[in-house]
């Protein structure tokens, strides 16, 4: 059936321009995405089966190469590019936030929470640092390095020049581990201590490291482990 021979409230343009886009399904969404199907199947069709290959899982459609998108039945590159391209735009979405966030940084929780919607996912390691000023409120975040399955390098200096530029009080440092242990390693703990030392003269702390999984996180505050000398 052609999206036009659907119900109104069936159609999701239709439906988008009269309740928002807080009314549509993922599906849905998706399909206006898509744009058109094939002459077999209609794009909220086409839309339910990309979501079927995924397991109607948002995060595994995000991981999907156009490849694998490209084996549905009417899916070719231009439209599995333009659902990747969709991912991408939500995850910029998240990390675009105004210049303070004027809540209180109180725990690791409320780090992870706001961490795991950008790290979620990622099948390699990235390196964030999240910068407060004294009031203990996000005067910035930034990825400051990217690496392979089980590592990524990081540059102190670059870390205390950005903290010093923006007059932070102190710092978060945040990573992710893709294998899905928290627990951090000998190296996790030495960059915590190399970090600590780079910024002590310019009187920034570092006030936690955080190792993000997807649903799990270590926190080196909460656990006690100091590692400056």
């Amino acid at each position: 059936m052609k999206i036009k021979e659907l119900e109104k409230d069936d159609r999701p343009r239709e439906k988008m321009e009269e309740k928002g886009a807080s009314a549509l399904s993922n599906t849905e969404l998706i399909a206006i995405l898509l744009r058109s199907g094939t002459g077999k199947v209609n794009a909220v069709d086409l839309a339910r089966n990309l979501m079927k290959e995924a397991g109607g899982d948002l995060t595994i459609l995000s991981k999907m190469s156009v490849e694998r998108m490209c084996v549905i039945t009417g899916i070719g590159h231009g439209k599995a590019l333009s659902i990747l391209a969709a991912m991408e735009l939500g995850r910029r979405y998240f990390i675009q936030k105004p210049s303070i966030e004027k809540v209180s940084i109180t725990n690791s929780d409320m780090i992870y929470r706001k961490m795991i919607p950008v790290m979620k996912g990622l099948d390699h390691e990235e390196f964030w640092i999240v910068y407060l000023n004294r009031a203990n409120f996000i005067i910035g975040k930034e990825m400051v390095s990217s690496g392979g399955l089980s590592s990524t390098v990081v540059d102190s200096r670059i870390i205390v020049r950005k903290a010093v530029e923006k007059e932070a009080s102190g710092i978060i440092m945040v990573h992710n581990h893709p294998s899905g242990n928290p627990q951090p390693g000998t190296a996790d703990i030495k960059t915590t201590e190399n970090l600590k030392r780079a910024l002590c003269p310019f009187e920034i702390s570092v006030l936690d490291h955080i190792v993000v999984c997807d649903d799990c996180y270590f926190s080196f505050a909460d656990n006690s482990i100091n590692s400056a000398s």
